[in-house]
């Protein structure tokens, strides 16, 4: 389908030219993704990777390492915020644990591919191997094979993980060379002083490492979960896939995998500004504006959730909306 096709029949919708603003360049994005200009959300599905972090014994965050699989069980027993948006909208949810540092019960929704409980101390060795990072990333892969072969073809990436916006700042700073201090937010915490700390942390670690590559990057400060979520976004472009990305630690997921597979773009939707503090610059750096900001900073995919009814809006109104023509209305001058 040719995008003159599908912006003529967003022209000829009964309203002035333009006059929906943002939702027709995402109803032209999601007709060019799906090759239609009838396109469909399908089967809409958010899938939350949870993992720990080793750089949580430091102190950078406000919260111990047992949150995570605190939070985890949370998912499970549908009382998070995710599950909440996730029930009104009508998404699918799916939890991995991609690297959870305890054992989990047995649960439907959740899907456990762990390599490793955890990464290691990334102040004092490399996170993960490189190896490592290759097997998180081909988890990530055939996870969305598996989901994209049950019809879904409109995906949202979320995350958990105590840690891991010590390993998102750090990613961002070393493939997008943003400096470090604009980098760092404040997490899960809520005190100045303990940004602070966390920063001086992140400093020391930062002087370690000298990563060339995405994989190498991954490997010194990544994440399980973060690594599995580049693997998952880079399949859910190969599988013609709307790709929703969330906040801050998804946005640098994201950063990451479009060093790998630049393609990834023309499918992501860039669905809320997080509250966290890097979250803006990174915006900046990869030139995208996103649709929301309610200076939401929580994760979990939660913008995803909140932004999937607007993006529904954007594809029925090419669908169900009246042409001039159909309506009898007359066009302008």
């Amino acid at each position: 389908m040719k995008s003159n096709e599908i912006q003529e029949k967003i022209n000829n919708k009964t309203k002035p030219l333009g006059a929906l603003g943002k939702l027709e360049k995402m109803a032209m994005q999601i007709a060019l993704i799906q090759n239609t200009d009838s396109p469909a959300i399908s089967k809409p599905t958010i899938v939350v990777f949870a993992a720990d972090h080793g750089i949580a014994k430091e102190g950078v965050s406000a919260y111990p390492q047992e949150v995570t699989a605190q939070m985890v069980l949370n998912f499970l027993s549908g009382g998070a915020a995710i599950n909440v948006f996730s029930r009104q909208h009508g998404i699918e949810l799916l939890i991995v644990d991609a690297g959870v540092a305890s054992d989990l019960p047995p649960h439907d929704q959740l899907w456990v591919q762990k390599i490793e409980r955890a990464t290691k101390n990334m102040l004092k060795e490399p996170a993960m191997s490189i190896y490592t990072v290759h097997e998180n990333i081909t988890l990530g892969q055939n996870l969305v094979k598996n989901i994209a072969s049950k019809g879904c073809n409109c995906i949202g990436f979320g995350e958990m993980g105590i840690g891991n916006t010590s390993s998102a700042s750090l990613l961002m700073h070393f493939m997008a060379k943003i400096p470090l201090e604009l980098c760092v937010g404040m997490g899960t915490a809520s005190q100045s002083e303990h940004q602070s700390k966390k920063l001086s942390v992140l400093e020391k670690v930062a002087q370690k490492y000298a990563p060339q590559t995405p994989f190498e990057a991954l490997s010194v400060v990544g994440g399980h979960e973060i690594a599995q979520m580049c693997g998952a976004m880079i399949e859910a472009y190969n599988c013609g896939m709307v790709v929703l990305i969330d906040g801050f630690i998804a946005t640098t997921a994201y950063l990451v995998a479009a060093s790998i597979e630049p393609k990834i773009e023309s499918n992501a939707i860039f669905c809320h500004q997080s509250d966290e503090n890097g979250h803006k610059y990174l915006l900046e750096y990869l030139k995208k504006e996103p649709l929301l900001n309610l200076n939401m900073r929580l994760g979990e995919g939660t913008g995803c959730a909140v932004a999937l009814p607007i993006i529904k809006c954007a594809v029925a109104f090419l669908n169900e909306m009246a042409s001039f023509d159909s309506a009898g209305v007359s066009k302008e001058n």
